[in-house]
């Protein structure tokens, strides 16, 4: 079978790629990543689910011979980190502390009172002009949070949303301008750990020193570098990049909307059903290495092969979710993987689902007329960008 190009081409910014319609006829296809390297994609819903919790699949996808996402820009991939278990369960486990379901539940009344004041700005400045969502809730929610969760100065949110876009360039940006991010992130970074060395404070980055500092070198002085900086750098923007679509999805749906408008008990299942859409783009960034020979259901998988376990094409799995195709927010059967299983479970996904509920149901609830400014097919994708955001989601009411 000759390698398919991925991340596929979407009909529109809001519809699923025409490729996953049937994608599943085939167990396993050969891919084109944008670096041009090769790797098989695994497209069943069963298969990707035990791939997902199997550690003959490494992340560690900077060895020699594993493929690239990317030509410019080796994202994720640091020879002086493992981002597998033992090593990568170390600072999970501090981590998750963070992220925990008791200390999120906690955090509730301070997104409500953020998703209220942004959207009485919202309110203020549209007067009868459109509005992007994105500028005015998606991206400046989710940004607050992390940064609060992290300790960091409200005044280093823009930058900090700069220096992403260039670390999460697939081909958006050149070598050199993803050069010159980093180098100038690592620098911030070094400075704010110093900072809460002097004056720590009830954050996590705090918390992650004093493990560093207290418990006998737990944490490498590079380890907290470098999870500080992965931390600020994908803690927000998957989650800005579904909300924004999320309500995009909802808004192109009239009886979808409609629906929900009749009964806000349905938020949290509509919130499933845009993450079963995989709004934030395609599973290009679930790229692995297999170690060993994993021995499937009739076919094997080699070792020294790059994997994708392709959770686009597995959240579409007919066999799993009835009428995959159709976008349907009373759906209770959504066992959807977008937050990924085992060792790498998303460790913010409490945190993005409070943050999807609460901002979802109060954009609603304060604009009655809310709708999207252009036809649905008319919003763009971020071009050349490992997630897949909207340029921009302009509404009105």
């Amino acid at each position: 079978m000759d390698a398919r190009p991925y991340p596929f081409e979407r009909p529109s910014a809001l519809e699923v790629p025409a490729e996953l319609g049937d994608l599943r006829r085939e167990p396993v296809c050969p891919v084109t990543l944008p670096s041009g390297d090769t790797a098989l994609m695994v497209t069943r819903y069963a298969d990707v689910r035990r791939l997902l919790t199997d550690d003959r699949l490494s992340r560690n996808i900077g060895r020699p011979g594993a493929a690239r996402i990317s030509k410019e820009n080796r994202m994720f991939q640091d020879p002086r980190i493992n981002p597998d278990p033992p090593e990568h369960t170390r600072v999970r486990r501090l981590v998750m502390k963070a992220f925990s379901a008791a200390r999120v539940e906690r955090l509730r009344p301070y997104v409500q009172g953020l998703v209220d004041e942004l959207l009485d700005k919202m309110e203020a400045t549209g007067g009868g002009r459109p509005v992007d969502l994105n500028e005015a809730l998606a991206f400046p929610l989710p940004i607050q949070v992390i940064c609060k969760l992290l300790g960091v100065p409200d005044a280093d949110h823009d930058q900090l949303r700069g220096w992403t876009e260039a670390f999460l360039s697939v081909s958006r940006f050149s070598k050199e301008d993803i050069g010159r991010s980093m180098k100038e992130m690592n620098a911030y970074i070094a400075r704010l750990v110093e900072s809460k060395r002097s004056a720590p404070g009830d954050d996590l980055i705090s918390a992650m020193i004093r493990v560093r500092d207290e418990d006998d070198g737990a944490l490498a002085e590079y380890e907290l570098h470098w999870w500080c900086r992965l931390l600020l750098l994908v803690g927000y923007e998957t989650t800005a990049t579904q909300l924004g679509g999320g309500v995009a999805l909802l808004l192109s749906h009239p009886e979808q909307l409609a629906a929900l408008r009749a009964d806000y008990s349905l938020v949290p299942q509509a919130v499933e059903e845009t993450l079963r859409w995989k709004l934030v783009g395609s599973s290009v960034s679930m790229l692995r290495y297999v170690t060993a020979d994993i021995d499937m259901d009739g076919w094997t998988i080699p070792a020294g092969s790059s994997v994708i376990p392709a959770v686009d094409s597995a959240n579409q799995d007919e066999t799993v979710f009835e009428h995959p195709e159709l976008f349907d927010i009373t759906r209770t059967q959504n066992a959807h993987l977008t937050f990924s299983l085992g060792a790498h479970f998303c460790v913010g996904a409490a945190l993005a689902r409070l943050q999807l509920q609460i901002a979802t149901e109060s954009l609603l609830r304060r604009f009655p007329g809310l709708k999207l400014h252009v036809p649905a097919d008319k919003l763009q994708r971020q071009p050349g960008a490992l997630l897949e955001g909207f340029i921009s989601i302009p509404v009105e009411w």
